[in-house]
């Protein structure tokens, strides 16, 4: 198993800012972005359950942006490291800016919550408080709660031999205040609420309908249990957060493997940064967290009567079709319904689009079929985030044990899939799978698979270059493009990449490819300038960028000087943008729009003009964004695009966003972000949905 040995690569400094009032603040940015993911809770032209969802995935964005990003911040203010953002906020006004900021948006969940839930109730569902429940249910509860939690749940007391216990990171948790009958004294003690319990729990079957109570609600009502001859004078729920802005220096580690693992733990002993509690609760007992958690005050978050809003999730699964977006099953085009896909691809390049195309018939059907390929040679692959159960990982197990040479170069450092990262590295490598850890300094995120194959006419290599992870689950809840191809110039230079990632391989002149952080970044700008000079000579001059998030200040820069050059910019940025569109003399080219709705937008798209008109200009796909981090400290790959068939195909997704009137919004210039919403059909997803449908209907292609 290789160690991650590669060329050492010091990462890139952040260029000086001229003008700090040219950029929007990122956390600032992002923090607007889940914003617009809390609009879809509460917009009604959503479906009742998904809106719960959204509540859910509100609150899991909002943890991951306190451990990271908060996180990161609060270490920059503690250091001797002067850091000031590229708006020019220190550290402590962004920290102030970005508590207010998430007050605000906090502000709405509790009403929007008791929102939903009356009209859940128009549909005899019932969210229950356990003092709304009848004395039969609560009956039920008591029983259940011995049956399904009492044997999984610990107190854990202080007392002189026993110190303040642990408190993980993000875990739910109920402090109480206890009486000793024989001391007299108070004691605090902490249980763990563990992850099943913190779901709705459906009661027996009722004519007024179906009803639940949250399992934290049984737990908080019968705690008694778990201190016999106690007793209790308080008891108050309260979340913890810590700080997961864990930057290892592996630059000089031997074993990366064990670098990671070491990080692991000590991003589960990392300071907590952030206490949630109720309003209710009492004095002494938040004093008494604050002092052993060490917790400032400007680090507390209060909520009314609701703390737990990760439990959503569960209601929204629940089994009622008409409260959800109708159901989708991505298509099978007809190419991939043969049974082998090899002659498919090898006839042209195939364009794959998800979750409207099916990933399981494609993308998982090649790798896994050519794990059992007898003409099979070899298959080399990256995995970054891949999931439990994963069929890849399967695959490239199988494959090995059939004899076949296997590489997989599998991204430990995927920030908090870690652990099962290092889990399914041992699984392959115990199989026999060649498992690489990349380039020691830089995160492997690029998404690539290339088989090699003895057929007839000689040896055959098919590739595969994608936007998104080899996750089947994720795959058909975020939109992600990919190219299969046995184009001989781009497997040639993707068979460099994988020599740079598993040898020592130190090639700079690639001609196809954009390989991050080699010549991405420079191959942007030189592109962008292009586009510069071409609309100074009268020549047609357009850039449509699609992305993730876009904050790298000389990409940037570059976009604002093609702006005043007159070249026409549409940015389809989903997330945080730290670009200021519309301003007269500096961007008033440029727009900029984000897409929010029933699926995650992922796949990132780069389109220049080069002087022509229509589709027919350079058309790229790949893994990065316009970040500094993709650019300067991740393995990234994009491809261009070949086939005039598929630059049309990405061409006209470009357009279906940029005339969305149903779930686009649009950058303004002072950073405010305005729906689109004059007609939900033209909705991204919606047409996407509608063209797919109409695209299996067809004839071969």
């Amino acid at each position: 198993m290789s160690k991650g040995k590669g060329r050492k690569k010091k990462k890139s400094p952040l260029p000086k800012i001229k003008d700090p009032g040219h950029f929007f603040n990122r956390e600032l940015s992002w923090l607007e972005f889940n914003s617009r993911v809390l609009f879809q809770a509460e917009d009604q032209k959503v479906p009742l359950l998904e809106r719960f969802r959204f509540l859910s995935i509100y609150t899991s964005n909002l943890d991951e942006f306190v451990m990271k990003r908060v996180g990161g911040i609060k270490r920059y203010r503690e250091s001797d490291y002067t850091f000031v953002s590229a708006d020019g906020l220190s550290a402590d006004i962004q920290l102030e800016k970005i508590r207010r900021k998430i007050l605000e948006d906090n502000a709405k969940l509790e009403p929007l919550f008791l929102e939903l839930k009356k009209e859940l109730q128009t549909k005899d569902i019932w969210l229950l408080d356990w003092e709304q429940l009848s004395e039969t249910e609560r009956v039920y509860c008591d029983q259940y709660f011995l049956d399904n939690y009492f044997p999984i749940l610990t107190p854990l007391s202080v007392d002189p031999g026993k110190p303040f216990p642990f408190i993980s990171n993000l875990s739910y948790s109920f402090g109480l205040l206890l009486e000793s009958p024989v001391h007299g004294e108070n004691i605090f003690s902490r249980v763990k609420v563990p992850s099943l319990a913190r779901n709705w729990v459906e009661l027996p079957s009722s004519p007024k309908g179906r009803r639940f109570v949250n399992g934290a609600h049984i737990i908080q009502n019968n705690l008694s249990h778990l201190y016999r001859g106690m007793k209790i004078l308080d008891v108050a729920p309260f979340k913890v957060t810590r700080n997961a802005d864990w930057d290892h220096d592996d630059e000089d580690a031997e074993d990366l493997l064990e670098a990671v693992e070491e990080s692991i733990n000590e991003r589960r002993l990392q300071e907590p940064i952030r206490l949630e509690v109720l309003r209710s609760m009492s004095k002494p007992m938040l004093e008494y967290l604050l002092s052993e958690l060490e917790i400032n005050e400007e680090d507390i978050y209060f909520y009314d009567s609701v703390l737990d809003f990760m439990s959503m999730e569960s209601v929204a699964n629940m089994d009622v079709p008409s409260l959800k977006y109708p159901d989708w099953r991505p298509v099978t085009l007809p190419w991939a319904q043969r049974e082998c896909l090899y002659d498919k691809i090898k006839e042209k390049d195939r364009l794959v689009h998800h979750p409207y195309e099916s990933f399981t018939n494609t993308v998982e059907k090649l790798v896994v079929q050519s794990a059992q390929d007898p003409n099979v040679l070899s298959i080399k692959m990256t995995l970054y985030r891949t999931g439990d159960n994963s069929p890849f990982i399967k695959a490239l197990i199988d494959a090995a044990e059939n004899g076949k040479q296997v590489v997989c170069l599998i991204e430990l450092k995927a920030r908090f899939d870690e652990k099962r990262n290092i889990f399914w590295a041992r699984k392959m490598e115990q199989a026999g799978v060649h498992v690489v850890y990349g380039v020691v300094g830089l995160k492997t995120h690029s998404k690539l698979t290339l088989i090699a194959r003895q057929e007839a006419q000689g040896l055959v290599q098919y590739a595969h270059i994608a936007t998104g992870n080899y996750n089947s689950k994720t795959a058909r809840l975020y939109t992600d493009v990919g190219l299969l191809t046995v184009n001989k110039k781009l497997v040639y230079e993707i068979n460099e990449v994988f020599n740079y990632l598993t040898g020592t391989s130190l090639k700079v002149d690639y001609k196809e490819l954009l390989v991050a952080p080699i010549n991405a970044k420079s191959s942007f700008i030189k592109k962008i300038n292009n586009e510069a000079k071409l609309a100074k000579s009268g020549s047609p001059a357009h850039i449509i960028a699609k992305m993730n998030s876009l904050e790298d200040i000389e990409i940037t820069n570059a976009l604002y000087k093609a702006s005043q050059a007159g070249v026409k910019i549409d940015l389809i940025v989903r997330g945080f943008c730290s670009l200021r569109p519309g301003v007269k003399g500096l961007s008033e080219n440029i727009s900029v729009s984000s897409v929010i709705g029933r699926f995650l937008e992922h796949s990132r798209i780069f389109y220049f003009s080069n002087g022509q008109s229509a589709h027919h200009g350079p058309i790229y796909i790949g893994s990065a964004d316009w970040m500094h981090r993709n650019m300067h400290n991740r393995v990234e790959v994009m491809t261009p695009i070949y086939s005039e068939e598929i630059k049309k195909q990405l061409y006209d997704f470009l357009y279906v966003i940029l005339n969305d009137k149903g779930s686009c919004w649009e950058l303004k210039p002072d950073g405010s972000y305005k729906l689109r919403s004059e007609n939900a059909k033209s909705a991204t997803h919606h047409v996407m949905m509608e063209r797919y449908l109409e695209l299996a209907r067809s004839i071969d292609i």
